[in-house]
């Protein structure tokens, strides 16, 4: 077939594909990011290590991980997302099969806290939101919000599984079991179906269109006309990016509190570990609600709506469960907060497209999700610190809740608006 007539006859179709290789990398990339609460306390009960030690390897992954988003970022930008999944895979999955064979917390810190997490950034949320808007001018919010689909799936299905797996045969199996799976998915995934633009393939983004049957574009990706896409350093110069970062730096907070502790604080209270797996993985799946929700209404309402709305109900999850702890409250609290967990995820890219342009959106995302993943690695090392101070998890919950209302103030300023480059 000639490349002309293969690139029609795939235009409607390898946007989907793209969508599709995105979900089934985030469903494993969820089981390797959060299986660290399902091995917490099995961990501390083989080493006799501290619930601060754990945490801090926690600390630890998720600053690396967080500022390696920026490097991918610009890497992604620049060369496209292929050889950014391949090597961030095998770093993932060199870390998570040296984790197996560990014996000090040393190695622990290494492996975990440095390898695997140089590998999460090519393989995470913030990259895959990143190229699956550039395959779509068209539904764009729900195309992303089905790619990060995958990560509410892979913790839904992928975290009981652990759970059975390290209750029956031990944590080290868990872990060398995840890391072989990804090497060998990502890579086939990566080098036969990603592509990073549509014109890689000689395709245009879904929902492309021209004007009068003629030959400008209507693409928001690749513009002919209108503003200028700002950079990070213009982006840097506007309120709204800073208070924006400052939503993300408390999101991530939240998120990475609850992911990391959830298991070790309910089965501190009676929760046997299989029933509290059972609550994180339900965690999961209920957030594929709360993101299949933002991604189409970030395309009838805007952005701002769905963050406030998220940051109030969080903050009444924290006041529920500092007052009630119990079977009841423990699930209300794990469904509830599960459906805000992904909500800013796609309006991360949507919204910064809004406001700057969709040019640099890799490099801006980046950014503002190192922040995030900085705020989820400091208030899990929080968590942890202040359990082994105080006996329970009671002034991080207070402190998350001061910080829901703070991230609410900051997103009703943020102006919804496109800026322009300085002139």
């Amino acid at each position: 077939m000639p490349a002309g007539q293969k690139s029609s006859a795939l235009t409607p179709f390898y946007s989907w594909y793209i969508v599709g290789a995105s979900f089934v990398i985030l469903f494993f990339n969820a089981g390797a990011r959060l299986s660290i609460g399902v091995i917490f306390k099995p961990l501390i009960s083989e080493f006799g290590w501290t619930r601060t030690q754990v945490s801090l390897a926690f600390l630890v992954n998720m600053t690396v991980f967080a500022l390696s988003l920026v490097v991918v970022g610009r890497i992604y930008d620049r060369y496209g997302p292929k050889w950014v999944i391949v090597i961030s895979t095998l770093f993932l999955s060199a870390g998570y099969l040296a984790v197996s064979f560990i014996s000090y917390f040393s190695q622990f810190l290494f492996f975990y806290g440095i390898v695997s997490a140089v590998g999460l950034g090519g393989t995470s949320v913030p990259l895959v939101a990143a190229l699956t808007s550039k395959w779509f001018v068209k539904s764009r919010g729900l195309a992303i919000s089905i790619a990060l689909s995958g990560s509410c799936i892979g913790q839904f299905l992928l975290v009981p599984l652990i759970t059975t797996f390290v209750l029956t045969y031990g944590w080290r199996a868990s872990y060398f079991y995840i890391g072989l799976i990804m090497l060998v998915v990502n890579i086939v995934l990566a080098l036969g179906v990603i592509r990073g633009d549509p014109e890689d393939l000689g395709l245009r983004p879904f929902g492309y269109e021209k004007e009068n049957g003629g030959g400008i574009p209507q693409n928001p990706v690749l513009p002919i006309k209108g503003p200028r896409d700002l950079g990070l350093r213009e982006a840097m110069g506007t309120s709204s990016f800073w208070l924006f970062t400052f939503v993300m730096f408390v999101c991530g907070s939240g998120d990475f509190l609850v992911t990391t502790h959830l298991i070790p604080f309910v089965t501190d209270h009676g929760i046997s570990p299989a029933t509290a797996g059972h609550m994180l993985a339900w965690y999961g799946l209920v957030s594929l609600a709360g993101l299949l929700i933002a991604g189409p209404a970030t395309d009838v309402i805007g952005n701002k709506t769905p963050v406030v709305l998220t940051f109030v109900l969080r903050f009444f999850l924290f006041v529920l469960i500092l007052r009630y702890q119990n079977l009841v409250s423990f699930y209300i609290f794990s469904l509830s907060f599960g459906f805000t967990f992904l909500i800013t995820a796609p309006i991360a890219t949507t919204l910064t497209g809004r406001l700057y342009g969709f040019t640099h959106v890799g490099v801006l995302t980046g950014f503002i999700s190192t922040i995030h993943h900085l705020g989820g690695g400091l208030w899990a090392y929080v968590g942890g610190w202040s359990f082994d101070r105080t006996g329970d998890y009671g002034l991080a919950f207070v402190l998350s809740a001061v910080m829901a209302i703070a991230a609410v103030l900051c997103s009703l300023f943020i102006k919804e608006k496109r800026y322009r480059a300085a002139s």
